[in-house]
């Protein structure tokens, strides 16, 4: 009963954090052009400059949790597939 507790957190913590990752990324580049045209044409205030650090740190981390979830899926996909080439190559 505690593993079906704990599995339900876990996939409602999912779907809250890793929900539509690339459009969060997408956003967050648009805040980055925008900061860097700014800073092209003016000095960026301290409040900017901290900005555009957070956006680039938030753009590789989710990039990088996107990596990571991506190739989760396909390797469990491959599981998947393998499961059942197997299971098809043991009745023959």
């Amino acid at each position: 009963m505690e593993f079906k507790l704990i599995k339900m957190a876990l996939k409602e913590w999912h779907a809250t954090h890793s929900q539509n990752i690339p459009a969060k990324i997408d956003s967050l580049k648009d805040r980055l052009a925008a900061l860097d045209g700014k800073g092209e044409i003016e000095e960026l205030s301290t409040t900017e400059c901290d900005e555009l650090h957070d956006v680039s740190v938030n753009i590789h981390s989710l990039s990088r949790l996107n990596t990571s979830i991506c190739w989760q899926q396909s390797r469990s996909g491959w599981l998947r597939e393998d499961d059942a080439s197997s299971k098809f190559l043991c009745l023959g």
